[in-house]
C-alpha cells in the first residue's frame, strides 16, 4: 500500500464522517490539530516514558501500536485537509531515537509550526518524525500500515453505532 492510498483512505473516512455530522464546507484543521495533541499524549501515556515515578511497565504493544495509529489517522487527515497528500513522503528511515521524550516533545513541537506555518515543508517533517517515533517504538510500516487498516473499519463502524 503506498501512502497516496492512505491518504486516499483517510479522505473517503473524512467525507464519511464530515457528511455524517454535517460538516462539509466545516474548516476542520484546528480541531484536527487539538485531536492530534490529545492523541499523542494517549500515546505517551500509553508508552509511560516520562513517568520516572512509576516502577509500571508501558502497554502492551498492540495498545500502544492502536494510540500510534490514532495519530497517523489525524496526521493525513490535516495533509488531506491541507492539500498535501500528493507529497511524495519518506516515512520510513533508518533513524529511531531511544530517548522517547525528546521524540515526544519534537513532535508536539512540530504540530504547533504546522499549526502557525501551514507548509507542506512543515508537514512532511511533521509526518517524518512521526514515524520515526514509531520506529523507535518498535513499529514496522508492514505493522503500521495493517493496524492502520483495521482501526479504519473500526472507525467507519463506530459512525454507523453512532460514535
Amino acid at each position: 500500500m503506498t501512502l497516496q492510498e492512505w491518504f486516499s483512505m483517510q479522505d473517503e473516512l473524512d467525507k464519511y464522517i464530515e457528511e455524517e455530522h454535517g460538516l462539509q464546507n466545516t474548516n476542520l484543521v484546528e480541531r484536527k490539530i487539538l485531536a492530534l495533541l490529545v492523541e499523542i499524549g494517549e500515546l505517551a501515556n500509553e508508552t509511560r516514558c516520562f513517568k520516572f515515578w512509576s516502577k509500571k511497565p508501558a502497554s502492551d504493544q498492540a495498545i500502544v501500536l492502536e494510540e500510534f495509529v490514532d495519530g497517523v489517522h489525524f496526521i493525513l487527515s490535516i495533509g488531506n485537509e491541507l492539500g498535501f497528500s500528493d507529497r511524495d513522503i519518506p516515512i520510513v528511515s533508518s533513524e529511531a531515537n531511544e530517548d522517547l521524550v525528546q521524540s515526544f516533545l519534537k513532535i508536539y513541537q512540530l504540530i504547533d509550526k504546522l499549526r502557525q506555518n501551514r507548509t507542506g515543508e512543515s508537514f512532511e517533517e511533521l509526518m517524518r518524525q512521526y514515524f520515526i517515533l514509531g520506529q523507535s517504538l518498535g513499529f514496522s510500516i508492514n505493522d503500521v500500515q495493517t493496524a492502520y487498516k483495521k482501526k479504519n473499519e473500526v472507525n467507519y463502524k463506530r459512525q454507523q453505532e453512532g460514535y
